[in-house]
């Protein structure tokens, strides 16, 4: 399969060849028929061949085949056909068929794309003569194939030049200004000498986002460094290993404050992160209300089969100073409440700020204090009392010098839980939430339940280098998974805006038991 998951999964990521200057991009995927003959695929395979991942791939493809025509369609001939009857044959190929896609930086400062698919003749001669339908019809210039089925296109506006060509059970299609020379430099050489990808990985890739960005404007939200990753099936997990390379030196990495007062165990996830105050000050979402100095660690923890249990701390220098900035910085910008269906009304006690009139849970911040210094404290729902203290295998990893970010879940157990407290925020922030009825939801609940554990640790191996490794059985933690979920349903897929359509308001007075898709609130835990 073979799964358009295979491809969405894992098309978050990285590569095996070494970084070149002029390289864009390239990603490398062994196809689903390698993938599948891998014995360590097994879990992997049987996680995206049920009835529910068919039914999402073959929605995504359908979105897939009409993309091309609106992102032309300023450039095409008013009644020209939209292609979508010739190009969603095609899309069947990317996920099963092995392939590589290159973006690089051309001599004559235009980037030249490359994609070569493997195909058999058949699938082959099927792309040649879509593809130059397609073309023709967008185009009015006339396609000549020869025997072959390889054909070239050259057009007045940029780029101008587009070949189609077969070599060695490979399609090459190839497209640039004025010159073509991927395929002949770097490709060709590539796919005569190839090792078997299954052999070493199941997909790499090699990305310089912020070159990416400038060419697709819509990537620059997402401020990623240049990537490289490698993805393979062990033991049944995927394992993802890879590089980050940063634009800027990190800062020198501050010793570990763990606020173990005031974490509860046990846990069904726990993340710690620390280095981060240089990327919050860039954050435009955060910049209204980030404190100064802005916090450089944040702890994140979510306690098991409580959806609203969820809490961050973050060490600041003095809490009490701290938290009476927050609550400055929160009055003085009332434009964020406008995003909120319902009145949100913020108090600042004694040591606290609370969010008053959101449904079924309480948001709030805290100052407080423990052996580790001072911290801001929050979370969606009031604290359990005091617990054992956080196991000391999950303290070890705070001796590590190097240690930037680490993170450790339940995974089915989040993705339980988890879409809960999602469903709530988009629900009062006038969202529309991920339907109980669509494909993605019901590929979620299916594929949960067999779900393990995640691990993802990040390290410095360089002021402006980080190396990361993750296991996990299904590639993804919960949060990534709802994300995808989320992405795949959007109706401007395949953008890459996450956020769903803005709901229309709501009538005032409107009892929450008659909103649809209002989530009902969690059950209370047992008392012991």
């Amino acid at each position: 399969m073979k799964k358009l998951f295979l491809f969405c999964t894992l098309v978050v990521t990285a590569i095996e060849s070494p970084a070149q200057t002029d390289l864009i991009a390239r990603i490398h995927f062994a196809g689903a028929e390698q993938i599948s003959a891998d014995t360590n695929s097994v879990a992997f395979t049987n996680e995206f061949c049920s009835a529910e991942a068919r039914a999402l791939e073959s929605q995504t493809l359908d979105k897939l085949s009409r993309a091309p025509f609106a992102w032309f369609k300023s450039k095409i001939p008013a009644g020209a056909d939209d292609g979508t009857a010739q190009l969603r044959p095609l899309l069947d190929d990317l996920p099963k068929s092995e392939w590589i896609l290159e973006i690089r930086d051309a001599t004559n400062g235009s980037p030249e794309f490359a994609l070569a698919i493997r195909l058999n003749s058949e699938r082959a001669q099927l792309w040649s003569k879509n593809l130059a339908a397609v073309l023709q019809n967008w185009t009015g210039i006339g396609i000549a194939q020869d025997k072959s089925g390889n054909w070239e296109l050259k057009k007045h506006q940029p780029p101008n030049l587009l070949r189609f060509q077969q070599t060695g059970g490979w399609v090459v299609i190839d497209c640039g200004q004025d010159n073509l020379l991927l395929h002949r430099e770097i490709l060709e050489p590539f796919l005569k000498t190839r090792i078997a990808v299954a052999e070493n990985s199941w997909l790499a890739a090699d990305l310089n986002w912020p070159r990416l960005a400038q060419l697709f404007p819509a990537l620059a939200r997402f401020d990623f460094p240049k990537i490289q990753m490698q993805v393979a099936g062990r033991g049944g997990d995927l394992q993802f290993t890879g590089k980050l390379k940063l634009a800027q030196s990190l800062p020198p990495l501050e010793k570990w404050r763990v606020p173990t007062n005031t974490i509860r165990t046990p846990f069904g996830s726990f993340t710690a992160a620390r280095g981060i105050a240089p990327w919050l000050q860039k954050q435009s979402w955060a910049q209204p209300f980030l404190i100064q100095p802005a916090p450089d660690q944040i702890f994140i923890w979510a306690l098991p089969q409580i959806p609203f249990q969820m809490f961050a701390a973050a060490p600041v220098p003095d809490a009490n100073a701290a938290l009476a900035q927050l609550d400055r910085n929160l009055s003085a910008r009332t434009n964020w409440q406008g995003h909120f269906f319902m009145p949100l009304t913020i108090t600042m006690t004694n040591r606290e700020i609370s969010f008053r009139g959101v449904p079924f849970f309480s948001p709030f911040v805290q100052a407080v204090r423990g052996p580790a210094g001072d911290f801001l404290f929050g979370g969606f729902f009031p604290n359990l009392p005091k617990s054992p203290p956080p196991p000391p295998e999950l303290m070890a990893h705070f001796n590590q010098p190097n240690l930037v970010y680490y993170h450790w879940e339940i995974t089915a157990e989040r993705l339980t839980g988890l879409p809960q407290l999602s469903q709530l925020l988009l629900m009062v922030t006038g969202h529309e939430q991920l339907g109980g009825q669509s494909a993605a939801e019901k590929w979620l609940n299916q594929i949960c339940p067999a779900l393990g554990p995640t691990v993802t640790e990040i390290n410095e191996t360089a002021p402006n280098e980080l190396a990361f490794t993750r296991k996990a059985s299904g590639g993804l933690t919960a949060i990534e998974f709802l994300a995808l979920a989320n992405w795949l349903e959007a109706t401007n897929f395949p953008g890459c805006d996450l956020r769903l359509p803005v709901r229309p308001r709501l009538r005032p007075n409107r009892p929450l038991s008659q909103i649809p898709g209002a989530p009902m609130p969690a059950p209370a835990p047992p008392k012991k």
